[in-house]
């Protein structure tokens, strides 16, 4: 705008006659690469409360359509061809960054004001402002500083703001952190567009966060950048919060996605106890807490899984104390032992954290970790890389020792290796990954296959999710894909692995061995075994040559590996998004699956799936030399 407009405006807000803006859209900027995982889907919740801190102040507030996936750029230059919008708002994570220069690029083609907010604007505002389509940057927590810069617009008396102007870049100075955040208008929901089939206030996966902050200060977590320290809400705060997503017909998922959900036992207590009372249970809850602070809510664990608590996510890290202390991770590593034993006694779910590619790590340090995590008693864990965020003392670290190996941000999503460590470069830490994913698997679904048939489908599933994870790192090959897998397996076989199961009652009894092989173009395989021996089945897992020539079926690692690539990640999770529907809600699965047979990608993905499933029994396959 030019200056007599901008003036003007100006001078009308500072009286309060109006807004300085009065047209809002908020976006998002979503991943480059979606991580196969529907709990991890966007939610909006950040920019929903952004619209409710100006909910009142303006004339309209919009999301466009397709926020999650890559229809967004077109849904978006629509939208502004076809409504009044003055400000767009992007809220960015590193690992988005390059999308939101790409979204800000789209709103300067029309000529709108354009600021950015969230983690990576807040380590970096300067370099975010050398990009012309970036105009201002809200530092830290967004509420009251968006708010005033909508009323006002870009001043010198927006504190928490950072704005070209006149060639040059000008800091208004930090905003302290927001200390009563009961004063915080729940996030507006109802603002997001439809997704997946569900309006934006019923989603039936979603997100709460009951505190900001953390008391903690681990060095490769950007959080205290952000929100500094722990600061809860009152328990009356979020059981209302609660209260607005309880929908008795329909569980959703709720992701309490705060730094640290049990940093105050009392306030979790009260909270369950509210839920409980006014029956608000209709809920499967994941969140993520230390061990210690789990042991230190033993006597709640009940209440929490009452109010539906299924899963916690524990940091774990390292098997390495001295990595621990490096990382400022205040584990102990009984604490974790012990945290698990008492979640699985009360029937929740516990899934390990693990960093891969400290510094001072080497591949025999890495080659622990899987052994490790089921050593805990864990039957589910991420594996991922360490990752130097913009804002974290870890990226001081490596940046300083020059073991930075790219600043593509769109590889910054924890599971692509962007770093080397003093042992260990890049490749050799994706690699690693996989390993670790691999020796990790305790292979149940296969074990409880009473067919090679179904060992085909159990095998096919796994080898399909270890092939979208590593699709999330889009500098990969299919060849690399491929044989980053298979080197994983023979390293594994390598071990002489051999895997059991207790069967149940209602499981029966394998006649002979089954055996299916993992093979590549090559000619290489490693052979699965599973057996069975009173009650007991084993799975035994040996490179070809150590192994008889029979085998039951064949399953081709190429085909696979090609299959993966001929689905688009957003397909992917529509299908995953659906499933999680389906699995927290059983009583409406008569609905559900007609609603998902209906749907093309589910045809699609069949018919693959059928496609590897037959030809894992081709006739040449009965004797395999």
């Amino acid at each position: 705008m030019d200056e007599v407009r901008y003036q003007f405006r100006q001078t009308f807000s500072t009286l309060g006659i109006m807004a300085f803006f009065k047209n809002i859209c908020l976006i998002e900027a979503p991943q480059a690469v979606i991580s196969p995982f529907p709990r991890y889907i966007s939610d909006c919740i950040g920019i929903c409360y952004l619209a409710a801190a100006v909910e009142h102040d303006v004339e309209s507030l919009v999301i466009p359509e397709n926020y999650y996936n890559d229809g967004l750029y077109d849904s978006f230059r629509a939208l502004l061809k076809q409504q009044p919008v003055d400000l767009v708002a992007i809220s960015s994570m590193t690992g988005c960054f390059n999308n939101a220069v790409r979204l800000a690029e789209i709103a300067k083609e029309h000529g709108v004001f354009v600021v950015m907010g969230g983690f990576h604007p807040t380590a970096l505002p300067e370099e975010v402002l050398k990009h012309s389509s970036v105009d201002a940057v809200v530092i830290g927590e967004g509420e009251a500083t968006f708010r005033e810069l909508v009323l006002k617009g870009p001043s010198k008396e927006v504190a928490g703001l950072a704005y070209r102007e006149h060639g040059g870049i000008v800091h208004t100075g930090q905003r302290p952190v927001i200390g009563e955040i009961d004063s915080i208008a729940f996030p507006l929901r109802s603002l997001r567009p439809r997704r997946y089939g569900e309006k934006g206030g019923d989603y039936s996966i979603d997100t709460i966060y009951t505190s900001r902050g953390c008391p903690w200060s681990c060095s490769f977590c950007a959080n205290d950048t952000m929100h500094k320290g722990w600061r809860g809400r009152s328990p009356e705060n979020v059981v209302e919060e609660f209260a607005r997503l309880h929908d008795p017909k329909k569980k959703k998922l709720i992701k309490i996605w705060d730094a640290n959900f049990l940093t105050n036992i009392k306030r979790a207590e009260a909270i369950c106890d509210m839920m409980i009372e006014r029956g608000l249970t209709n809920f499967r809850i994941m969140t993520e807490t230390r061990a210690k602070d789990l042991i230190r809510a033993e006597r709640i664990l009940g209440k929490l899984r009452k109010i539906g608590l299924s899963k916690v996510g524990l940091g774990i890290e390292s098997p390495n104390a001295r990595t621990l202390e490096l990382m400022n991770k205040k584990n102990v590593l009984d604490d974790v032992s012990r945290a698990i034993t008492l979640v699985r006694e009360n029937g929740i779910g516990a899934e390990g954290y693990f960093i891969i590619g400290h510094y001072t790590e080497t591949v025999e340090d890495t080659l622990v970790y899987p052994e490790f995590a089921k050593g805990l008693g864990l039957r589910q864990a991420l594996f991922m890389s360490m990752t130097p965020y913009p804002g974290t003392k870890i990226f001081e670290e490596y940046k300083s020792e020059g073991n930075i190996t790219s600043f593509d941000w769109d590889l910054y999503n924890n599971f692509c290796p962007v770093v080397s460590t003093r042992s260990m470069d890049t490749p050799t830490l994706v690699q690693m990954m996989v390993y670790c994913n691999v020796a990790f698997c305790n292979y149940r679904s296969v074990l409880k296959r009473n067919s090679a048939g179904g060992v085909v489908i159990a095998m096919l599933k796994d080898l399909f999710q270890l092939c979208f994870l590593m699709r999330v790192n889009k500098t990969l090959t299919d060849r690399e894909i491929l044989d980053t897998m298979f080197d994983a397996f023979l390293r594994y076989a390598d071990t002489k692995p051999v895997v059991s199961y207790r069967c149940r009652s209602s499981d029966k009894k394998l006649k002979g061995p089954i055996v299916v092989s993992v093979q590549r173009s090559s000619g290489d395989a490693v052979d699965f075994m599973l057996e069975q021996r009173g009650e007991d089945r084993s799975l035994s897992i040996f490179r070809r040559s150590e192994t008889a020539n029979r085998v039951d079926a064949v399953v081709r690692l190429d085909e696979v590996v090609a299959a993966s690539g001929s689905l688009s990640m957003d397909s992917l999770m529509r299908l995953l998004y659906r499933n999680e529907l389906l699995r927290n809600n059983p009583g409406s699965m008569a609905v559900q699956l007609f609603s998902i047979s209906a749907d093309p990608v589910f045809w699609r993905v069949f018919r693959r799936l059928y496609t590897l499933y037959a030809g894992s029994f081709r006739k040449e396959h009965a004797e395999v030399a």
